[in-house]
């Protein structure tokens, strides 16, 4: 595919609820450009963005799809994000290179969660939005109900573009209000231009009224010829919504069915005429805060927003062309790492197809392979001396450990899983030092299960997914006086260590050793033996074999042997000690507890307020959330053994809706109840 100038470029990313029809819509308009031979189709397995083995199986988008388009013109990077809201990540990543979104809705089915997840994603990266309404076709789908609810949801900036042209209770075709013309659709998806049937003309004149209200809110001059009664021509009414687009007065709206090709003309010659190019802006961010004019033809600098770990390849990153014009064998600067790099050959992705590029343009899209030490969300650049803002991501709070299918493949695990990391920033692992544990944090269950099942057909490793091990601890509540004496005889030197030791509650987390010895009834080169044999000890407590936190040990008197004794024979008096003191100054189980903050509709507070309460949760206070209107923060502490399903308990309160964050506290005292069954388990598992 030839250079294309930026003024000819934009980059449109497809956002919507999971089932919506995106990637439907996606291959339509890849169709309809010529870039494929025939239409592809999710449900058929055939998609040509749907690449990955298990977007094909499981029949959903789980990264995000790419193919450049040429319509007239006009070059359209399509990016096809999923929408399921644990692949959330691929949304940030599609919204941080995008200059406007496409938010694609069933109109049956109307506004989603997914829907207004989408809208508030478009909202913070602050681009440009448009609305699709998929599956119009449908009978049952009520056009004018469905613009009404988002009028109420989302605001009056939704105006109408296209609209279903309806006889006998049917849909027929669209009709176009810009050109005040009718479409009908043959089989191959091509418009037939008709007149405006005449029943229509009550629709039309109720939603053309509203679209030459937001046109005319738009530019003075077009206001005040709205007023006269003169007539706003379809060229003013193409550039009043470039205009309102751009400055987020007007959100068009269309109607269409992708899987028959219906609407998807009328929806591309609007993106090519209406939609924002990347210099509509003015300027990007940078890290700091700072705005970074947009300089087309200034020094080349890209912005890596993707990275794919393939085990044969190696590392593939798609970048964006921020400034100036990039072609292979540039050499550019590393900002993060200070290294300087050449690119090879560039490529664009056209759905499952690689097609090599000359040059890329300021706002175009492309990716190269084998670039050293480049992560996502790197700048790199003509001086290395602008960094680009970063990708915020949503944080993974949904932890299972792994297991091997076979043994000795932890080594595999790990080497695998730091590739997958690589690609995918919503993911953390960490081998845990308490429980040996390799830990998986992810956005939720199938999110994990998608990352065990790249893991398993791209590095042959088998794993399963078993409950995270909680990390109790031990402590005392009362003090108590007790006595270690180790004592052995076995021919020659012998084997004598005596202590008597006062154990209370301490204030420091670890061990507080402290020694009130008087006549030197035990030498003082024995005390650090004494203590070291109280900190080995403390590695396993007494009630569960726990680790025993926040000691004091008083060493008081005690005797030694001038031949026998030995730090050796002392170590083992302290340890005794510790074993037949510890059950007589009141153990108890201690447990994690963290912070939770959860963000909820406000409709849904009392749902999940009486779910914490199930979890032992304590309500810390509840406020109104700044940035999302309508949706309130709970904030509560709760144990982390209490935690392990709430991603999928809060998923299900809120239909997707609710989000929270969860970190590590303090340790508190487990309820007798609690601790009970924590020892039991504990013995049990010892046992076996």
């Amino acid at each position: 595919m030839p250079s294309i100038d930026m003024k000819r470029i934009r980059d449109v990313a497809l956002l919507g609820h999971s089932g919506s029809g995106k990637t439907s819509l996606a291959d339509a308009m890849l169709y309809l450009c010529g870039g494929a031979d025939r239409l592809g189709k999710t449900a058929d397995g055939n998609s040509a963005f749907d690449t990955d083995p298990e977007e094909i199986k499981r029949k959903i988008s789980i990264t995000a799809g790419f193919a450049p388009l040429m319509w007239k013109d006009i070059k359209i990077n399509i990016i096809d994000t999923p929408g399921f809201s644990e692949f959330a990540g691929e949304v940030s990543q599609a919204l941080r290179v995008a200059d406007s979104a496409i938010i694609v809705l069933d109109a049956k089915a109307g506004i989603e969660v997914g829907t207004e997840l989408a809208w508030d994603a478009a909202e913070s990266a602050g681009i440009p939005k448009a609305l699709f309404l998929n599956k119009f076709d449908d009978n049952e789908a009520r056009f004018g109900k469905l613009l009404d609810a988002l009028h109420e949801k989302f605001g009056r900036a939704i105006c109408p573009i296209t609209i279903p042209m309806v006889k006998d209770g049917a849909v027929h075709g669209a009709i176009d209000l810009v050109d005040m013309e009718a479409h009908s659709f043959d089989e191959k998806g091509m418009h037939h231009v008709l007149p405006i049937p005449e029943e229509s003309n009550e629709a039309v004149g109720k939603f053309r009224e509203m679209l030459l209200e937001a046109v005319a809110g738009t530019d003075e001059d077009l206001m005040n010829k709205y007023f006269g009664g003169e007539e706003i021509t379809a060229n003013e009414i193409r550039n009043a919504v470039h205009e309102g687009i751009i400055h987020g007065d007007i959100v068009p709206c269309f109607c269409g069915c992708a899987t028959r090709l219906w609407g998807v003309w009328t929806l591309l010659n609007s993106i090519s005429e209406s939609f924002p190019r990347h210099s509509a802006k003015g300027t990007e961010t940078a890290q700091d805060g700072s705005a970074i004019e947009i300089q087309p033809e200034g020094a080349p600098a890209v912005f890596v927003f993707k990275t794919v770990a393939d085990p044969f390849v190696g590392k593939t990153s798609f970048f964006k062309v921020m400034s100036g014009t990039v072609r292979p064998d540039v050499t550019l600067k590393n900002v993060r790492t200070g290294e300087s790099l050449k690119l090879s050959k560039l490529y664009q992705m056209k759905g499952k197809q690689s097609v090599e590029v000359t040059e890329l343009s300021c706002g175009d899209i492309g990716y190269t392979a084998k670039l050293s030490g480049v992560d996502t969300c790197d700048t790199l650049s003509w001086n290395g001396d602008v960094e680009y803002r970063r990708i915020d991501y949503p944080l993974p709070f949904y932890t299972k450990a792994l297991k091997p299918l076979a043994k000795g493949d932890e080594e595999k695990i790990s080497s695998g899983i730091s590739r997958i990391l690589d690609e995918d920033k919503t993911l953390r692992y960490e081998v845990n030092k308490e429980t040996s544990q390799m830990l998986l944090t992810g956005i939720g269950g199938t999110h994990l299960d998608v990352t065990l099942e790249k893991l398993k057909s791209r590095y042959g490793v088998g794993v399963e997914l078993v409950e995270k091990k909680i990390a109790y601890r031990e402590t005392i509540r009362k003090s108590c006086k007790v006595e270690g004496k180790h004592k052995k005889q076995s021919g020659g030197h012998g084997q004598y260590g005596h202590v008597k030791i006062e154990f209370s509650p301490g204030q420091e987390p670890g061990l507080t050793f402290t020694e009130s010895i008087f006549g030197g009834s035990v030498p003082k080169n024995f005390h650090p033996a004494v203590e070291k044999g109280l900190l080995e000890c403390m590695s396993k407590g007494v009630l569960a074999g726990y680790p025993v936190v926040n000691l004091a040990a008083n060493l008081y008197d005690g005797s030694y042997h001038d031949v026998d004794s030995s730090e050796m024979s002392f170590k083992m008096a302290a340890a005794i000690a510790f074993r037949e003191g510890l059950p007589q100054c009141a153990p108890v189980l201690l447990e994690p507890v963290g912070e939770l903050r959860v963000t909820i509709p406000d409709s849904l507070m009392g749902d999940v307020i009486g779910d914490l309460n199930k979890r032992r949760g304590r309500i810390l206070g509840m406020n109104q959330a700044e940035e999302k209107r309508g949706y309130s923060i709970i904030e509560a502490e709760v144990p982390e053994a209490e935690m392990g399903d709430f991603a999928h308990a809060l998923r299900a309160i809120s239909q997707g809706r609710g989000s929270f964050a969860f970190y590590f506290k303090e340790y508190q005292e487990a309820p007798s109840n609690v601790a009970e069954k924590i020892i039991e388990a504990a013995k049990k598992e010892k046992a076996e």
